[in-house]
């Protein structure tokens, strides 16, 4: 029945958006997508890389999740951590999930995001 994760949503506070930028698209590379502009007028940015989408939104009572978190799944764990930390931002690996390493990072706003690599043998 399930064909795959189409995308995850993000909240951000009001204005958000340039320090979402400046992380998804600057950072991370990914591509900022055109929103349609019955969704533009709402605010926030979309962006898409890697085989995943981020939706960014923001709302007037932001706390950002430092325990919900998308779990991305990546090939290059060590040049992504290397990528993150050469741009400022600090990573804490977690060795304690069977068959995987990852870390956790977080974006701009302090939203958690999971980052792992599955180990092959």
């Amino acid at each position: 029945m399930f064909e795959r994760l189409h995308h995850v949503q993000i909240l951000c506070p009001p204005g958000g958006e340039e320090a979402a930028r400046a992380f998804y698209a600057g950072v991370l590379g990914m591509i900022e997508l055109a929103k349609p502009p019955v969704l533009a007028a709402r605010g926030g940015c979309w962006f898409r890389g890697g085989g995943w989408e981020v939706h960014v939104s923001p709302v007037e009572d932001f706390r950002p999740q430092t325990r919900a978190h998308p779990g991305v799944l990546v090939t290059g764990l060590d040049l992504l951590a290397g990528m993150l930390e050469t741009a400022g931002r600090p990573v804490q690996w977690d060795p304690h999930f069977p068959g995987h390493r990852r870390f956790y990072a977080q974006d701009d706003h302090g939203n958690r995001l999971e980052f792992l690599e599955e180990i092959r043998d």
